[in-house]
Order: structure tokens, then sequence, then C-alpha cells
């Protein structure tokens, strides 16, 4: 028996490069499909020469994916930071919406495994804290984030309607913010922005008071994370999971500790919050750890001089 195949949407953006590594490692043949609007090439180049990994540029939304003989896709094609979907806020709502149901038609054509990858954005500015899978969200459908949030939602629906009517076997992982190399250096994160304008001697930029709350994950973590989903066998169809750091940091000691660590004499300016911004954001990971024995290792302190080193080096 030959080696299983794997397809990567979004294969060679900051995610799903990480996953594109690490399935090879794993022994798998990789296929990346992307259409680089946000992805990059310079992700995936080390990969390029391996046999056992094929680089499509394709669009899922507007081209059929013709591989074939497929056991496992992974659908992480989206943009995903702030700045790149109320950039693109078409491209996003089609990819999640039309993408999602072209890639869950080339599962049921290849019986394939299928994991959507959602957002803790469907959980929109959160009443309840931590966030539960089972906690339905407080989401504005009519604003400058509903591009994404409402996409990804809609996504998750068809991942449902799928397993329902055509009996595939999906999972949905809800990712919370994550971090590491390979993020743009102008992507919007706070990370990025704060590690960036600390290196630079800009000020680093806080919007609002700096209360708000965040929990980041560094990639590794995460990649481990989706690992673990997909390849458990045995759950139920269509089980859902929160993947995140549960360790919650505000924002401004967030830039206070970046500033730390880069030895930044940058001064910290606050801005206005933007709309729709959520106040708290963290992950209940109760059922990652009870079935998937997962839960994440690298420190925050750790992971920022990692992301600082990838960024010194650009």
């Amino acid at each position: 028996m030959g080696k299983k195949k794997v397809l990567v949407t979004g294969g060679a953006g900051f995610i799903g490069s990480h996953l594109c590594d690490t399935l090879i490692k794993r022994g798998l043949k990789v296929v990346c499909v992307d259409n680089l609007i946000t992805g990059s090439e310079k992700n995936i180049n080390h990969l390029r020469k391996n046999k056992n990994f094929k680089f499509i540029k394709q669009d899922v939304v507007k081209e059929k994916v013709g591989e074939g003989n497929i056991n496992y896709i992974f659908h992480l094609a989206s943009p995903a930071s702030p700045i790149d979907y109320q950039n693109r806020p078409e491209e996003t709502v089609l990819v999640n919406s039309l993408g999602t149901i072209n890639i869950l038609r080339l599962a049921v054509h290849n019986k394939a495994r299928f994991l959507f990858a959602s957002t803790s954005e469907v959980y929109g500015d959160p009443l309840e804290h931590p966030q539960k899978e089972t906690y339905w969200g407080n989401v504005n459908s009519f604003g400058p984030r509903s591009c994404y949030d409402e996409s990804k939602r809609f996504g998750e629906t068809m991942t449902y309607i799928y397993i329902h009517k055509y009996g595939i076997d999906a999972r949905i992982i809800r990712i919370f913010n994550t971090y590491g190399p390979r993020m743009q250096k102008d992507d919007g994160r706070v990370v990025s922005n704060f590690i960036n304008q600390a290196l630079s001697g800009k000020p680093l930029t806080v919007y609002g008071d700096g209360n708000q709350t965040r929990s980041f994950c560094y990639v590794s973590d995460l990649v481990s994370g989706i690992e673990k989903v997909m390849f458990t066998d045995g759950l139920i169809k269509g089980e859902v999971f929160n993947l995140g750091n549960p360790e919650e940091h505000s924002v401004l000691d967030l830039a206070k500790k970046i500033k730390k660590l880069t030895g930044s004499k940058s001064e910290i300016v606050f801005r206005p919050r933007p709309v729709d911004d959520p106040r708290q954001r963290r992950p209940d990971i109760t059922k990652a750890k009870r079935i998937l024995k997962w839960e994440p290792k690298v420190t925050v302190e750790k992971g920022l001089k990692k992301t600082i080193g990838y960024y010194q080096n650009l």
C-alpha cells in the first residue's frame, strides 16, 4: 500500500505551511493548494524538492481541485488576519462558503476525512468566559469583521450538512490567536505589530486601554493539536475542538513583555479601539485535553523569543 495522500488548502499560509512541514515529516504525500493572495511561496520553498510534496497554485472558489486518491483534507484556505480579511472581504466570504462547498464535494468524491479550520471569531465578542465549544457566540452579522466571522460560521454549517447528508467523516477546529515564524510582518496581528514596532524603534500601538485580553498559542503547539484532531480515530463525526492556549494576557502586558524581550526603547501609545474588537478571548480546552490528550507546551516567553528571532533575521 502506498503512502497516504493529504490535501492542505491554504498550505502556503502561516499555519498551513507549518502543517505541511509536519505532515511531510509524518511520511505522508502532501498536496498544497493556495492562490497566494495572503500565502507566500517563501513559506514552502524548502519543501519544493521533496518528492512527497506538490504545490498547486489554485483558487478553490473558482477552480476544481483535480487531485484524486486523497485520504485526508485540511481546509485552511482563507485570509485570517483582520487586515487581510477587511481588505479582501468578498474573497474571504467566498472561500469560506463556495470554497468550502467545493472542498466538501471533493471529500465526498474521495471518501476522504475532512477537517475544517474555523476560528474563535465564531464566538464574536463573547458573553461567556472562557469559551466552550457549546457556546453559540455573540456575533455582529453586519460589521467590518462579519465577512470572516459569519463565513466561518457558514463553513461550519456546510460541514454539518455534509456529515448528515453524505456521511463524511468531518471534524472542526476553532483556532484561537496563534503566533510564530512566517507570520507576515504587516498582517496587523498584535504579536507581529508589537515585535516589528519594537525592533524598528517605533511606538508600540495599543488599541483601546490595553485591558482587553487574548490567549496566545505558539504555532508548533497549534499544529500538533490540528494533527491530533485529524488523525485520532474513533471520534464522533462532526466533533468540534477549541485549539488555543488558555493562558490569558492583557494586550498592554503583552506590549510590555515584547518591549522587554527586544530591549526596545519604544514608547507605548494608545489609539481608539476598533469596532467589534472583542474584550476577552480565551479558550476552554477541557475537551481537547480529555479526548485528544492535547494541550500547549510552549510558554509565551519562549514562543515570543523564537518569533522575535525570526523577524530579526528577515
